[in-house]
């Protein structure tokens, strides 16, 4: 798919209301938490001479909350951010360095809840090279992209399962080059894939 497409798949796009993306959608058997925190998370596009990249972090082994995983950049809403947008520029800025002026936001994915209780609006944006990045070493082990199209293969859609206190976990995965991108940041992008190849419902449905 190429980038113009894509831009106009997301332009301006929010949220589906009821589209209830979540880490219960391939475990509707596990308990939610009574309570989520608001959170946004960028999704960064990255214009590269080969293709559109997708921005990861691998966030360092000592954080509280999903230590050593792949992840956007993003985090928690705070009481000065306006706009899950906001946060999620803040929240780039801050943990990788990438300054905004590079950064064309494009629009929303749909509300994803994780199971450790957050409720994590994913923004997209398209980043414009050159740029320079500088991550915050005590919550960024390292920065790295992934093709947008390896992510966008619904081959490389994996389910995979682990035993996690004596329940058995399914969750969405999608390994590279070393990198096991799994979770919640899989589910946002097989909703990603979703939202860019699914017709809208002004559009005819190709014979």
């Amino acid at each position: 798919m190429d980038k113009e497409t894509i831009i106009a798949r997301l332009r301006g796009r929010e949220s589906q209301a009821g589209a209830g993306r979540s880490d219960f959608d391939l475990n509707p058997e596990m308990e939610r938490s009574a309570k989520l925190v608001p959170a946004a998370v960028l999704v960064p596009l990255v214009e590269r001479d080969d293709g559109l990249t997708v921005m990861l972090t691998q966030r360092t082994d000592h954080l509280a909350h999903h230590p050593g995983q792949v992840s956007f950049p993003g985090g928690h809403v705070d009481p000065g951010d306006d706009t899950h947008e906001e946060t999620a520029l803040r929240e780039t800025e801050e943990e990788v360095g990438l300054h905004r002026r590079h950064i064309d936001l494009l629009g929303r994915l749909d509300e994803y809840q994780v199971r450790t209780g957050f409720a994590v609006t994913p923004v997209v944006g398209m980043v414009k090279p050159p740029f320079d990045i500088n991550p915050d070493s005590f919550e960024v082990a390292e920065v790295f992209e992934v093709p947008l199209a390896f992510l966008m293969d619904p081959a490389n859609h994996e389910r995979h399962s682990r035993d996690y206190q004596g329940q058995t976990r399914h969750f969405y995965a999608m390994p590279y080059n070393g990198y096991y991108i799994w979770g919640a940041t899989a589910g946002m992008l097989v909703n990603l894939y979703h939202v860019l190849t699914e017709p809208k419902p002004e559009e005819p449905i190709e014979p």
